[in-house]
């Protein structure tokens, strides 16, 4: 008998390599700009690798690499010294500086070759390209992808094509061959005396099925005012509007209609929880609404219609994920398809961004338009997201190959009690009846004044207010508090999270169960020091490095601050606020998706989630939410 060797996949780890980004176009290499040790490395469009491997040679060595210069979300330089060519002395003479930037379909590359001695320098300039066709969800799972593409090689370009992609590169003035290792560019270029020249290439890729496409147009940011007077928070915002400015979207089919992809490098198209709640966000600095109207108009354009158990659709729901093509999860048995519905709160979401817009100001004409979907929307709610008529929210995966939690906590140990049991669906989150209750009340608000009766749904938002304290309280001596959830058999699931932090501000407290959450949400158990953690240490389930089982989200953090700075605690605020601009330098003012939940009493600077994805629009979002608590402005209601 013979042992099988079975291929270990493993999640590429993000943390130590650079980005750039134009979404849906992005590039990941090591400091130097190289590509090809780490396993997320490549060029990427959409949801396709069109290069695993680049590497730079001038007369046959490496450049030395000194410095990475981010130059925005899109660009960066990366310097290096090429002391083989130098004089002697200790000083260098001869560097290179490469440029690479990203644009909407690819990428530009430019490689400056700097000399300042008093002769000229002949050089012979080589970059090798691997060309790929490895699909994006191979490369999250760790798989090996297919074989490298033919490429075809002309005078001016070299071109390949796969059936997701095609490619064309700009030679300009390189000469091409086929390389052991895929396609090697050659110039042969002179540096004059004290002088420079430079060389490069062009990428241009198109994705014939593409769903989503990028925006070339600048962003538009209204000024904070004040601007903030703490440093930190000021480095973070302006990372933050940099990012979300490379992170806006359309889809192909309404191009008009602006929102903002999750993240990088997975999620470059449309989520409908993630967009909705970084749109919320942006909202001081949303300069003319126009992220909430895109996103608002898009996702009511994609509503459901009709009951499809495959995809998770019925009447009113909001979707949860837009893809080209059936999204497969080797290893995790997910298949989703490529309009999937599976999530409980965009719905209620959307409602509440539509209310948000309104009060600042979107026109009663805008949202008159979109009445029709808010009315199915709440009526979505009531029929479909109360499966069981209680009063309360619910979900659960029918098709045994979707998400098996629906919540923003969408990982299948994300909801379990205290002893670390997994509790059995179908699930009603805690912070879902918040969503719900201050949906039907906005939703109740914007109909009384544009055209319908919001009695039913004030009506309908008390029932659900009732159920919920008869269900979801728990005593302890240390206090009373909200349970994550209700199992299925209705037992509330005693494990002490984040998800408090989202049930502030929404109305569905008074004040004396406000104050219980809000003395919670700052114990040591849940305060890192460096955020909210996700679970609190006290659990059998906590681990620090646990996707949603104790980990810091920067996003999980902003909603708990703002429903803090709503409900009148500005102090418990302030010091969860604090623990994410302490983190903040750690990750150079771009905050990742999460972070460790160690202690900051015990370490020094936030431990990195190795496999979080950056940029993230919520959580670069956040940064202005943070600034709206801590007295920017007065927070919006969340």
């Amino acid at each position: 008998m013979t042992d099988t060797l079975t291929e270990t996949r493993l999640q590429p780890f993000l943390d130590a390599e650079t980005v750039v980004l134009r979404a849906p176009s992005q590039a990941w290499s090591d400091a130097a700009g190289s590509m090809g040790a780490a396993a997320i490395h490549g060029v990427y469009l959409g949801d396709v690798r069109l290069i695993s491997g680049l590497s730079l040679t001038v007369n046959g060595v490496s450049p030395e690499h000194i410095a990475t210069v981010p130059l925005g979300a899109s660009a960066v330089r990366f310097e290096g010294l090429l002391r083989q060519l130098d004089d002697p002395g200790a000083d260098p003479d001869v560097r290179v500086s490469s440029l690479r930037v990203a644009h909407t379909a690819g990428i530009h590359e430019r490689i400056t070759l700097t000399s300042r001695l008093d002769r000229a320098l002949a050089v012979e300039v080589r970059v090798r390209l691997a060309p790929d066709a490895t699909a994006l969800e191979d490369v999250k799972a760790g798989s090996s992808g297919p074989s490298a593409p033919t490429v075809h090689v002309s005078a001016t370009s070299a071109t390949w094509a796969t059936e997701a992609a095609s490619v064309r590169l700009d030679l300009r003035g390189a000469s091409a061959a086929a390389a052991p290792d895929g396609l090697e560019l050659v110039w042969s270029a002179t540096v004059p005396a004290r002088g420079e020249t430079t060389v490069g290439f062009d990428l241009h890729a198109d994705v014939a099925a593409a769903v989503v496409a990028g925006v070339s147009a600048p962003a538009r940011w209204a000024a904070l005012d004040p601007r903030p007077a703490d440093d930190r928070l000021a480095r973070w915002l302006d990372r933050a509007l940099d990012d979300l400015e490379a992170l806006r979207l359309t889809t192909v089919a309404e191009p008009d209609h602006v929102f903002l992809a999750a993240g990088a490098p997975w999620f470059f198209t449309l989520f409908g929880r993630d967009s909705l709640w970084a749109a919320r966000f942006l909202l001081p600095v949303d300069d003319g609404l126009l992220i909430a109207r895109g996103t608002l108009r898009v996702l009511a354009g994609l509503q459901g219609t009709e009951r499809v158990a495959e995809t998770a659709e019925q009447p009113g729901k909001i979707m949860h994920e837009l893809r080209s093509q059936t999204l497969t999860l080797p290893g995790e048995g997910i298949s989703l398809p490529p309009l999937y519905f599976g999530t409980v709160d965009a719905t209620a979401l959307w409602i509440c961004l539509l209310h948000d817009a309104w009060t600042r100001g979107l026109p009663d004409d805008e949202v008159r338009a979109l009445l029709p979907h808010l009315e199915a929307a709440l009526a979505w709610m009531r029929d479909y997201g109360d499966s069981d008529g209680d009063g309360l929210l619910e979900y659960v995966d029918e098709t045994g190959h979707g998400l098996s939690n629906q919540g923003w906590k969408d990982s299948g140990d994300s909801v379990q009690w205290r002893d670390g049991t997994l509790a059995t669906g179908p699930i009603a989150l805690v912070e879902v009846q918040a969503y719900a209750y201050e949906a039907a009340n906005h939703g109740a608000e914007l109909l009384d004044r544009l055209g319908g009766d919001g009695a039913p749904w004030r009506e309908w938002a008390a029932r659900l207010r009732e159920r919920f304290h008869a269900s979801f309280w728990i005593s302890d001596p240390d206090g009373d508090y909200l349970a994550i959830a209700l199992d299925a058999d209705k037992r509330p699931v005693d494990t002490v999270t984040s998800n408090l932090g989202h049930v502030l501000g929404t109305g569905l407290l008074d004040p004396a169960q406000a104050a219980l959450v809000a003395r919670r949400l700052v114990s040591p158990e849940m305060s890192s020091g460096f955020g909210l953690r996700t679970m609190s240490t006290g659990s059998a389930g906590y681990w620090p490095l646990s996707y949603h089982g104790g980990s810091v989200w920067t996003h999980d953090t902003a909603i708990a601050i703002s429903g803090l700075a709503r409900d009148g605690f500005t102090a418990e605020a302030a010091s969860l606020a604090e623990g994410l601009l302490a983190a903040a330098p750690a990750f150079d003012f771009r905050m990742p998706e999460l972070h460790s939940g160690d202690s900051a009493r015990e370490i020094p600077r936030p431990v990195p989630y190795p496999a979080a994805c950056r940029p993230q629009a919520w959580s670069a979002a956040a940064a202005v939410t943070v600034w709206s608590a801590l007295g920017g402005e007065p927070a919006p209601r969340l």
